[in-house]
């Protein structure tokens, strides 16, 4: 969170008021390539999943700060198998934008660079109640995208970004090692600025 402020301190001394703007992004995706210490019997942490949020924030000419929510149902679940009965990954991420400067990509699309921190909560229901997870974990976050405008307030954006907790402790039985969780997420959204 101090990250986010500083940037977004540095945003306004840097930027004016033209070069500002505000997007929200909406967005649906897949999880995938994950990886978790936790009880996983269905060895499900690595297979695709759904994925939705919104991500919004104030970019100027090239530096910005964003605010990621996004969530994940049925993370540890295959869905052929009833070994855990429910499962959810849910993601709060303060971040810095970096994107080419506005002024050159005015009409194309914009690439940026995100990374950034925030809290991972991690939570698993299992048929014998024996490893039963609901914790909050420290995450960071670092990705990239693009966003192409198709009018002057709407358009799409494409991105990717790698999600890793931070600071697990060890639940003896439960973990294997300190509780840890990382996977990749790719989504697509509809991009307004205002």
């Amino acid at each position: 969170m101090r990250i986010a402020a500083l940037a977004l301190g540095l945003l306004f001394v840097t930027a004016t008021p033209s070069f500002a703007e505000w997007q929200i992004r909406p967005f649906l995706g897949v999880t995938f390539g994950g990886g978790t210490t936790l009880a996983d019997p269905e060895n499900a942490a690595g297979k695709p999943k759904l994925t939705y949020g919104v991500s919004g924030g104030l970019l100027g000419e090239v530096l910005g700060v964003e605010a990621d929510v996004a969530r994940t149902s049925g993370f540890l679940e295959t869905g052929n198998q009833s070994l855990n009965l429910d499962s959810s990954v849910t993601t709060l991420t303060g971040n810095i934008m970096i994107a080419l400067p506005r002024s050159i990509a005015e009409y194309t699309l914009r690439p940026y660079f995100v990374g950034g921190a925030g809290m991972m909560r991690v939570a698993t229901r299992d048929f014998f109640g024996s490893f039963d997870v609901s914790d909050v974990l420290g995450t960071i976050d670092l990705g990239g995208g693009v966003t192409g405008f198709l009018s002057r307030n709407v358009g799409v954006s494409w991105d990717v970004r790698h999600f890793q907790t931070i600071n697990g402790k060890v639940i003896p039985g439960v973990t294997i090692g300190a509780e840890q969780v990382s996977y990749w997420r790719a989504n697509m959204a509809l991009a307004f600025r205002y």
